[in-house]
């Protein structure tokens, strides 16, 4: 079985909102056996979202609705939904007592325009929302199931769990295992080049890689008969990525640059603090955005101005002078500083020029240099990131070259 997903809202296709949904359905939904084959976006259009439905229908066993099931006059999925399916729409006097009820508990009246989420297409199963008014919707349409979830994330999630996951587990079929593998320090490219032929289509685990912000994420889907069968699979698969790429890999899952080099502190009961120029804390936000952080994070400077560097880390202003701001030398001094004001196991900085403005030919936009203090002294990284990059995903790669940093060198002294 394949699954078809259909996301509606006319803030979707305008660009107003980003649909989360989408992303979240397939990957629960590849977990699950279901292969995603198609995703549509659709505006608020009766027609479009019934032929829509329909055809999906024709094609697939499954399809999740997201979106539309609200009390506006441009909520239209329950009336698309029951002319897809060709029947009508009545009222479900549960539903309309669950939405009164949902009022009363937070103490506001009921508009009257609520009720019309109590309208459902006949023999539609009505599928239970605690988090909000709008009821799902179930109802077999052609061939397909078809599964009708409000657009909120918060209301769409639960109701997934508990109404389509068991549907799509009672229908039994293969195991599907599902793994990722996260890497730093080499570009997508290079890393599709190291794993060459786990790259080739059609193959089973099938092996891709995506890219954001340089972290290079490599996942792994694994199809059997049974769920025994597609772990093995797909965990000789991340045995051998890892050999091949080594050091390139710092997790899994969901894993950041941020927690693995926290982990890695805590495990050893070492401590950090960062000083900062052109990412203006944001590799501090990183750091912190760790529950438990404090155990090893004491704090940092955030010295934009080279007045700063000076005052607060003890940057030697002749220095600056000669080497100019963004330098090594600079980096390694701020790094230097941080350690021993703070008192900490590990410094890291960062100093550099992250545009629109300020390059030179000598020092163009791009140009970052990421300092490291530790007990034997401080050493520095230098960068020079695409000038295509705008200056947020330059301040962001600096924090992630400055963490990854930390890593190796962590790595390398276990």
């Amino acid at each position: 079985m394949q699954a078809e997903l259909i996301s509606i809202g006319t803030e979707l296709t305008t660009g107003a909102v980003i649909d989360t949904n989408a992303p979240w359905l397939a990957e629960r939904l590849t977990r699950l056996g279901v292969p995603v084959s198609r995703q549509v976006t659709l505006a608020d259009s009766r027609r479009h979202i019934a032929g829509a439905i329909g055809q999906a229908a024709t094609r697939t066993g499954l399809v999740v609705v997201t979106g539309g099931l609200g009390p506006t006059p441009d909520d239209l999925t329950r009336h698309a939904l029951a002319d897809a399916a060709g029947v009508p729409l009545e009222r479900d006097e549960a539903s309309a007592g669950r939405i009164a009820e949902f009022f009363a508990k937070i103490g506001k009246p009921m508009p009257e325009s609520n009720l019309v989420q109590a309208l459902v297409p006949a023999g539609a199963r009505v599928l239970d929302n605690p988090h909000g008014t709008a009821p799902g919707l179930a109802l077999c349409v052609g061939r397909a199931m078809v599964f009708a979830l409000p657009g909120v994330p918060r209301e769409m999630k639960p109701m997934f769990e508990n109404a389509v996951e068991p549907w799509v587990r009672a229908q039994g079929g293969t195991g599907v295992a599902v793994r990722a593998l996260r890497t730093f320090g080499a570009g997508e490219s290079r890393v599709a080049e190291q794993l060459g032929d786990l790259l080739d289509p059609g193959r089973n685990p099938a092996v891709g890689t995506t890219a954001g912000d340089a972290v290079i994420t490599v996942r792994i889907v694994a199809a059997a008969a049974t769920p025994e069968q597609a772990d093995q699979m797909a965990d000789a698969d991340v045995h051998t990525v890892r050999r091949i790429l080594g050091p390139l890999v710092f997790g899994t899952g969901e894993d950041t640059l941020g927690a693995v080099v926290g982990a890695q502190l805590a495990d050893r009961g070492l401590s950090l603090s960062v000083a900062e120029s052109c990412t203006g804390g944001l590799l501090g936000a990183m750091i912190t955005d760790v529950p438990g952080s404090s155990a090893y994070f004491a704090g940092g400077y955030v010295t934009y101005s080279n007045a700063r560097k000076v005052a607060d880390l003890g940057v030697d202003a002749e220095l600056i002078k000669r080497c100019g701001a963004v330098s090594g030398p600079v980096a390694e001094a701020m790094a230097a500083g941080c350690r021993a004001r703070i008192g900490t196991d590990y410094a890291l900085s960062i100093t550099g020029i992250a545009g629109p403005d300020g390059g030179t030919a000598d020092k163009p936009v791009g140009l970052v240099y990421v300092g490291l203090a530790d007990p034997l002294g401080a050493c520095c990284k230098r960068c020079l990131f695409s000038d295509r990059l705008d200056r947020a995903a330059i301040r962001r790669r600096s924090a992630h070259v400055a963490l990854n940093l930390l890593r190796l060198t962590l790595r390398a002294t276990t």
